[in-house]
């Protein structure tokens, strides 16, 4: 293992699913927001919309709200092969790649973030923040996938709760 530093983080997780339901889960509408978004739009050319189970393509733009958080991300997919790997630009100021590897009976699971600033505001908010909140999507997916369950909040109203994001396990 390298030095630990705070402009990148990697994150793994064994998950027992086919490789195109994995990537189903990254790359369309449909498939991120059964286990990770309340809403996601993904735009291309002059403002058209993709449709639900359309797969995302480079250079499209995205615009994702998650249960339980009243802001959005917006961001720009800068990879996607069709197969098993997704990269989108992430959290203002990085990047995300998630690569997936079949392995036996199962996908390996390689997220990895980076090109973070290192101020002490994004060592808070973007590394450890999206750390964090990774570990916990990641988990929820397996459970998802696995499973058939949902980890994340969506029955109580977490949004009126100044430190909601930073005390709950499930947001």
């Amino acid at each position: 293992m390298g030095k630990l530093t705070f402009n990148a983080f990697t994150k793994k997780i064994y998950i027992k699913a086919s490789l195109e339901k994995l990537y189903w889960c990254w790359s369309t509408k449909e498939g991120i927001e059964s286990w990770f978004l309340k809403t996601a739009e993904y735009h291309y050319g002059y403002g058209k919309q993709r449709k639900p189970k359309e797969n995302v393509e480079v250079g499209d733009s995205y615009i994702w709200e998650w249960h339980n958080w009243n802001g959005q991300e917006k961001g720009s997919m800068l990879q996607a092969n069709g197969k098993d790997f997704i990269e989108f630009s992430f959290a203002e100021v990085s990047k995300v790649s998630v690569s997936l590897e079949k392995k036996k009976n199962a996908v390996l699971l390689t997220l990895r973030q980076y090109e973070i600033p290192t101020d002490e505001k994004s060592k808070m908010d973007t590394y450890n923040g999206c750390s964090n909140g990774w570990t916990f999507w990641l988990a929820n997916l397996k459970a998802y996938l696995e499973y058939g369950i949902l980890l994340n909040e969506t029955e109580f109203d977490l949004t009126s709760e100044p430190m909601a994001g930073h005390i709950f396990v499930n947001m």
